[in-house]
Formats: structure tokens, C-alpha cells, sequence
């Protein structure tokens, strides 16, 4: 079996841990394993498979130094926007998790039990864009049926743990709980959310744009058009809820 040489860029955020927990647990064939993070993290190490690995540092010519096959991109937009060319220049196949190549035409939007098909198109510029992970959900119970029953509108609600908005949020959510025990809720600070996240529902997931809907909802509106290649319909309320993991929604 072919082994790989894979980087996972921004492997000290909460995605980039959890990609690497999932390696580890599916036993990727793996030749290589690259963590690469910002100057901060560099030189720092992380425990993969009873070895510990050294991060490096996130550069342009990183990629071509180690022969990085496969690039999992999970450090947010601009990062992606910056660096993934890098790699596909290097001969990647990128991964990225991030939103910033996800609506352009010439980039394949895949959820692989939906669409994979379109995964062929990495080819084009090397790219492949994973989408929003509440679109993700979504589009493998709506493909069923709408092969079947040609769906005209789909409505959902979702509700989004402070997984989806990063390790400090998540972080933050313990700190208001902890507070909370201690009679001091009314002290504590909020700053990955417009509004206190711990025994709270905040009906706002990102900005919101001149349609009245936040920034969060309509990328659920415009990839699952893109992924699905339909046109029926979608409206979607997003909602962040006081959990740290696991994302539920509402369809109909």
C-alpha cells in the first residue's frame, strides 16, 4: 500500500487536533506526517501514534522541502488564501476546511458520499473545498430524497456547538460555566460571541448580510446548490448553542 507524506496546517487548533485524532484512529497510510503552525507553535511537538512530532513552521517552501503529498488545510481563510497555492504548486492534492475557495467555480466543493464525482476537478488548480460543516449534514439526508421525490424547498434550523467557532470558544464556554458556579457569571468576559454563550442561545452565527440573513446561513443556502448541482429552494436559521461539541438541525 502507498504511504503519504501529509501536512496538516494549523495543527494546533481544534480542527487540526481533531484531523489528527482521526488519522491516528483510521490509520491513515502514512509515510510522513507534517504538523505546520504559525512561528508561535513551531518547535512545540504533538504525541501522534506513541512517536512525538515537531512542528514546523507554516512557510511558502515548506511544502516542496518535506514532498508533501496531501495538504489539510485547517487554519482559517486567510491562511488558505496565502498558502494553499504553495502547495498545490508543490504537487499537493489540498484539502481545505476553510470557506475561502468554496464558491469558486473552478475549485470542487465535495461531500463525498453526495457528490464524488466532482473530486475529479481538483485537477484544475489542486484544490478541493470541504464545505461548512452544518451543509455537510445536510446535503447527505437531502440527496436521497431528492433523487427521489425532486425536492421543490427544504427549510432547517441548526444548532451549533463553540466547536464551530474554534478552540477559544470552546474555551470561553468553560470559563462562563466555571464562573457561573461560582456567582461570578455576570463577570465574565465574551469575545468569540456578540453575547454571553454559557446558558444562553445566540440566534447569530457570523454577520449579517443586506438579506437579513447571517453570513453562516446563506453559506448553507449557496453550497448546498453547489454541491447537490440543484435549485430547489433553501432557507436556514443558524443558531450557536452552549455545548462543545456536536451540531443538530431541523429539517423540513
Amino acid at each position: 500500500m502507498k504511504r503519504y507524506n501529509v501536512a496538516v496546517v494549523g495543527a494546533t487548533g481544534a480542527v487540526g487536533e481533531e484531523i489528527l485524532r482521526i488519522l491516528e484512529e483510521i490509520d491513515f497510510p502514512l509515510n510522513n506526517l507534517i504538523p505546520l503552525a504559525s512561528s508561535r507553535s513551531a518547535g512545540n511537538s504533538i504525541d501522534f501514534n506513541d512517536n512525538t512530532i515537531v512542528i514546523k513552521e507554516l512557510t511558502e517552501t515548506v511544502f516542496f522541502e518535506e514532498n508533501i503529498e496531501i495538504a489539510l488545510f485547517s487554519a482559517g481563510g486567510s491562511i488558505s488564501a496565502k498558502f494553499a497555492p504553495f502547495a498545490a504548486e508543490a504537487g499537493a492534492v489540498v484539502i481545505d476546511n476553510t470557506s475561502h475557495f468554496r464558491m469558486e467555480a473552478d475549485v470542487p466543493l465535495v461531500v463525498p458520499e453526495v457528490n464524488p464525482e466532482d473530486i475529479a476537478a481538483w485537477r484544475n488548480r489542486g484544490i478541493i473545498a470541504n464545505p461548512n460543516c452544518s451543509t455537510i449534514q445536510m446535503v447527505q439526508t437531502l440527496k436521497p430524497l431528492d433523487d427521489a421525490y425532486d425536492l421543490i424547498r427544504v427549510d432547517v434550523a441548526t444548532y451549533q456547538a463553540t466547536s464551530g467557532a474554534g478552540k477559544t470558544a470552546m474555551e470561553e464556554l468553560v470559563t462562563q460555566m466555571q464562573d457561573f458556579f461560582a456567582f461570578k457569571l455576570n463577570e465574565s468576559e465574551h469575545n468569540s460571541f456578540p453575547h454571553q454563550i454559557a446558558l444562553n442561545v445566540i440566534p447569530q452565527i457570523d454577520v449579517f448580510m443586506e438579506n437579513g440573513y447571517t453570513k453562516e446561513e446563506m453559506k448553507m443556502v449557496n453550497e448546498t446548490s453547489k454541491i447537490m448541482h440543484s435549485d430547489f429552494a433553501v432557507s436556514a436559521t443558524c443558531v450557536r448553542v452552549p455545548v462543545l461539541r456536536s451540531h443538530s438541525e431541523s429539517i423540513t
